[in-house]
């Protein structure tokens, strides 16, 4: 079992920035896939952006060149910093662990909101 615990979501700027986190514990391994989802009201859960086990990267094209995701994994923690917010940014954030046998793992989510 793998446990997820998201932060610091809230309320910004258009134009702001935050720095998301989320914290691993159980059965994590430095292999395992790690990925922000999103889901809007109204609207499907979608990926943000995903780390392998490697370090590559993959981003949803809407946030490509503003989020850059990233994992520490002596921590196992991970991380999604948020530039250059935008009102369509506005969703619950969700960490996402996956492994390799395809299992995968959600946090409780943790609300961003882009609104001035």
């Amino acid at each position: 079992q793998v446990q997820l615990v998201e932060s610091g979501g809230g309320l910004v700027q258009p134009g702001g920035s935050l720095r998301l986190s989320c914290a691993a514990s159980g059965s994590i391994i430095s292999s395992d896939t790690m990925g922000w989802y999103r889901q809007a009201p109204g609207k499907e859960r979608e990926l943000v952006a995903r780390i392998f086990g490697g370090g590559s990267t993959r981003y949803a094209d809407s946030v490509k060149g503003r989020f850059t995701v990233s994992r520490d994994n002596v921590k196992n923690m991970v991380y999604l910093q948020m530039n250059s917010l935008k009102p369509e940014d506005t969703a619950v954030y969700y960490c996402n662990a996956e492994k390799y046998w395809g299992s995968q793992y959600w946090g409780q989510g943790t609300q961003v909101t882009v609104s001035s």
